[in-house]
């Protein structure tokens, strides 16, 4: 019997051939659910602090994933946790959303996104929720953490001539958003950092290009910290996607953020 000789460029084509299906296969079936903890010191000194930072759920009736965010982030033991937006897409989920971030063993504060709106979704059993973790859901508003150090500040972001609320002095401030173009709304004021999501990160980005497609009330700021005439703001790549199930080269993420 014959046998085929593999040459150098037999193989060479079968690699061209055979590399998007592996691609694709990462971008579909690993990375939406390959999460990773980011990590992110925001000062010299000796931090007083230690938080994390999450946004974008986008649960969808995944329990054993959401099941495995809350692990990880109660692994970190962090001071308390940020969220910024998107816990649904369809109002079916919220009980169950709710449920699995009950779970979080650290006060939880968070911020409505687009779809939670979107959802019609009333907030009452949200704001019950979060409170009690000894977080809370803001709306415009702002409260102190337990320790009376940290003042945490949500944004509705639903009108952009509503003034903001300025920063409280004598302790850290930390300003939550789901639009990182929202840190253009703020005018003059200034907070020790900024947390946003919304972008996914896009999702999919391409080396040295980056996000195919970011949605709107996203600009400049895709990914990342920037530093903003506001202070550092740094927008999360999300937990959960939309529209599409793939995500590459933008893993879903957890930050630990050290102030």
């Amino acid at each position: 019997m014959k046998v085929s000789k593999v040459t150098r460029r037999r193989f060479i084509l079968a690699g061209l051939l055979l590399a998007p299906c592996g691609l694709y296969a990462e971008a579909r079936w690993l990375e939406p659910g390959w999460l990773k903890v980011q990590r992110l010191r925001l000062t010299a000194a000796k931090p007083s602090h230690r938080f994390v930072h999450f946004t974008d759920l986008h649960h969808k009736g995944d329990r054993a994933y959401g099941e495995s965010v809350v692990r990880a982030i109660n692994s970190l033991s962090p001071d308390f946790v940020c969220f910024t937006g998107d816990l649904i897409e369809d109002g079916i989920h919220l009980p169950q959303a709710l449920e699995i971030l009950s779970g979080i063993k650290s006060p939880l504060y968070g911020v409505p996104g687009n779809h939670d709106y979107w959802s019609k979704v009333s907030f009452d059993g949200i704001k019950q929720s979060f409170a009690a973790t000894g977080g809370g859901w803001l709306l415009d508003q702002q409260v102190l953490t337990p320790d009376g150090k940290v003042n945490v500040i949500g944004a509705s972001c639903v009108s952009a001539s509503q003034a903001p609320i300025p920063a409280k002095p004598g302790v850290k401030n930390i300003f939550l958003m789901h639009y990182p173009a929202w840190v253009k709304q703020l005018g003059e004021n200034s907070y020790d950092v900024l947390l946003a999501g919304h972008s996914h990160g896009g999702q999919v980005r391409i080396p040295f290009y980056g996000p195919v497609v970011v949605p709107f009330g996203v600009d400049e700021y895709d990914l990342g910290l920037f530093q903003t005439p506001c202070g550092p703001l740094y927008v999360g790549s999300g937990i959960g996607w939309f529209l599409w199930p793939i995500r590459f080269r933008c893993r879903p993420e957890i930050t630990v953020i050290e102030i």
